[in-house]
């Protein structure tokens, strides 16, 4: 979903269209916007993802074959469980996506907070990312590539999944309530502002990238 709204957002009559509010107003006027499209599957994806994860909380049981790993039963989330690990992966995909209006910004970002929830039993999901994220991050600072929606959502994602590892509900429910304050907030303030008023942020913001 994210690929079909780098192709199909980019067309002339979508470009109006941007934000919640833009999607929204879409919608009252009886079109389907690529990023609504987007905010449905992200939304299933996050919903799917919820319902396969594993509750971080269940007892461990002991593996007898190297089999057990991914053939023993799935301890199913509670329902408060699953509509916050549903909300941490939407919700950081989607933030994710929001940073990348500059080279080399989503991925940094990406490639921080991977690095920052690295440790933990659950610290193997942004393995890959921290990697990924490091692997494109000269082509994107350089403009020879950009990670997208498709990349954005998709490093977001497992991020979300990482968080959603974290162990109490409460700091679950604290991760996204902050995913959906910043995605708010995201309506009526440009990130790009904010980082370039913030010493420290805009110098980061700007290492590796080509003088503008």
């Amino acid at each position: 979903v994210g690929g079909y709204d780098d192709l199909a957002g980019a067309r002339p009559e979508q470009a109006r269209d941007k934000g919640l509010a833009g999607h929204l107003r879409a919608l009252r006027a009886g079109r389907v916007s690529a990023g609504a499209v987007k905010v449905a599957g992200i939304g299933a994806a996050a919903a799917v993802a919820a319902l396969l994860v594993k509750d971080p909380a269940a007892p461990r049981a002991p593996l007898r074959s190297a089999g057990d790993r991914a053939a023993g039963p799935f301890h199913r989330l509670a329902s408060v469980d699953a509509v916050l690990t549903t909300g941490l992966v939407a919700g950081t995909a989607n933030l994710v996506n929001l940073l990348d209006l500059r080279p080399g910004r989503a991925a940094k970002a990406g490639a921080l907070a991977a690095a920052a929830t690295l440790r933990g039993p659950a610290g193997d999901l942004v393995a890959g990312p921290l990697g990924a994220a490091l692997a494109v991050l000269p082509a994107d600072l350089g403009e020879r590539v950009m990670l997208g929606d498709a990349g954005a959502n998709a490093l977001g994602a497992v991020l979300g999944l990482r968080l959603a590892a974290a162990p109490g509900r409460p700091a679950r429910a604290a991760l996204l309530a902050a995913v959906t304050a910043l995605t708010l907030a995201s309506e009526r303030v440009s990130f790009t502002r904010v980082i370039e008023a913030t010493p420290g942020l805009r110098e980061l913001d700007r290492l590796g990238r080509r003088p503008a």
